[in-house]
């Protein structure tokens, strides 16, 4: 933040009549369990009034407000034997990136803690969440309604809209996002002045304009057209990392990559990486034998998109992640799935992320219809590979793509997982799974038609299908759909 923005925000702040709900004034005050509070309170308090951060502000009086300066020096202070800033991050849950300033205002000391709003629950200090009630700080339990309050508010501003970069030049916009990726991929041509450029972000909700000059730039934009994931705090975990592994497990680290650009301009470069790491597999169409990709570029595309739109952005430390093993592709997300697993190919998209979603989609990224797993599941018949895997964990999902088994080698699981993504990719074709379908899915001879039959039974065992018409007692012309049709 510059000196000139701050010295305004003093001028600014100064000139108000009283403190606010969101500001509070010190002068040499240095009490380090009341600081903490005070950011709690006032992160808090600043998402409930609309704004994106909170201030502590020394060197203005509570009276008056005359700039006197302080004395108070916050990165020479300790708390015991820690660092005053250290131990304040480390007391506070969720960790908020709060950011101390000082400088000077006509030749006077000031020091000003820049806190962020809440975003997604509040804020709390030493297990206790506070709340500023007029220019009083109290705990936000006692005030029952307020609570109620913030947690709706929580769910109506989402992630996409909340601020990535705050407080940011034009120059630093034009800097930092890539604007003519922008315009490329939404096939409208660059304006030719700055002002142009910088109204088609602001509609798009790419960067948000604020008073002075100055801009915020919005999670979304940053996420999607970011020059440099890494300049923005919260979005530098959020690139899609590439791991390949010698073998099937992870002792061993062949090659590793982290993308660095936003999604928009960088998703076709990591989709052409990932493919240029995969071996060859043989494949048989009609009668002729030609050498593909082990795992069909389109499945990869389109689990690499729902890791991406379908991520859980709140969940810190983690982002997409695609592992290339030996035998298999495991295509990582954070955040559990909206929707059951077993439903993925009939059940009408939910996205987490509708802004990013509905974005990605205009860029022919990925689709918002609920057909991408249903490709998936497609290709992976076609290219004759074992059913893939969703695997949900406490906070990540998980995709799996296998490569290719003869049948043979394929267990009683893989079997009937195929055998069930079988009837489902039937059922939404507004067909049927058949003894003949799935001898068709495993390339079973037709004399073997009892092997189809096994498979059938046990996935009706593990109650994933069921007949079609369960009166027809004629095992030859049985027909068999999902266990939710």
């Amino acid at each position: 933040m510059n000196i000139q923005y701050l010295r305004s925000l003093v001028r600014e702040f100064a000139a108000l009549p009283g403190e606010t709900e969101w500001l509070e004034f010190k002068c040499n005050f240095a009490d380090p369990q009341s600081i903490g509070e005070y950011l709690s309170a006032l992160s808090n308090s600043a998402a409930l009034n609309g704004k994106h951060f909170g201030y502590i502000i020394w060197g203005i009086e509570d009276v008056g407000h005359a700039i006197s300066g302080t004395k108070f020096k916050p990165r020479q202070a300790k708390k015991g034997n820690q660092e005053l800033e250290s131990w304040l991050a480390m007391q506070l849950s969720p960790r908020i990136d709060f950011k101390i300033h000082e400088f000077t205002f006509d030749e006077k000391p000031i020091v000003l803690f820049e806190i962020p709003c809440a975003s997604h629950r509040p804020v709390s200090f030493k297990a206790i969440e506070y709340i500023r009630i007029g220019t009083y700080k109290k705990a936000l339990k006692e005030f029952p309604e307020k609570e109620r309050l913030l947690w709706n508010l929580f769910e109506t501003i989402p992630f996409e809209m909340q601020a990535a970069k705050p407080d940011v030049t034009s120059d630093q916009v034009l800097k930092l996002l890539d604007y003519p990726a922008y315009f490329d991929l939404t096939n409208q041509p660059l304006p030719d002045n700055r002002e142009g450029i910088l109204e088609k972000l602001i509609a798009e909700k790419m960067i948000i304009a604020k008073d002075g000059g100055m801009y915020d730039i919005t999670n979304l934009g940053g996420i999607m057209f970011a020059r440099d994931v890494n300049l923005f705090d919260r979005l530098s975990r959020k690139a899609i990392r590439v791991i390949v592994y010698r073998g099937v497990n992870r002792v061993e680290t062949i090659r590793e990559q982290t993308g660095v650009k936003g999604y928009g301009p960088g998703f076709e470069g990591v989709i052409s990486f990932v493919n240029d790491l995969l071996p060859e597999n043989e494949f048989i169409d009609q009668a002729l034998r030609k050498n593909v990709r082990m795992y069909p570029e389109i499945a990869i595309r389109e689990l690499a998109a729902n890791a991406l739109i379908h991520q859980n952005f709140i969940i810190r430390g983690t982002g997409p992640l695609v592992e290339i093993f030996s035998d298999r592709i495991e295509i990582t997300n954070p955040g559990i799935p909206l929707i059951d697993t077993q439903r993925f190919i009939d059940e009408p998209p939910q996205s987490r992320n509708e802004a990013l979603a509905s974005f990605m989609r205009r860029i022919n990224i990925c689709e918002e219809r609920g057909s991408g797993i249903d490709k998936v599941i497609f290709q992976v018949e076609l290219f004759q590979l074992p059913a893939p895997q969703f695997i949900v964990s406490s906070n990540h999902t998980k995709a799996v793509l296998y490569a290719h088994k003869s049948f043979a080698d394929m267990d009683k699981s893989d079997r009937i997982r195929a055998c069930y993504q079988h009837a489902c990719l039937r059922y939404v074709s507004n067909d049927f799974l058949t003894n003949t379908t799935l001898r068709e899915r495993f390339s079973i001879e037709k004399k073997n038609y009892p092997m189809a039959s096994r498979i059938i039974a046990d996935t009706i065992e593990k109650k994933m299908i069921k007949q079609y018409d369960p009166e027809n007692l004629s095992k030859k012309h049985a027909k068999y759909i999902p266990f939710w049709a």
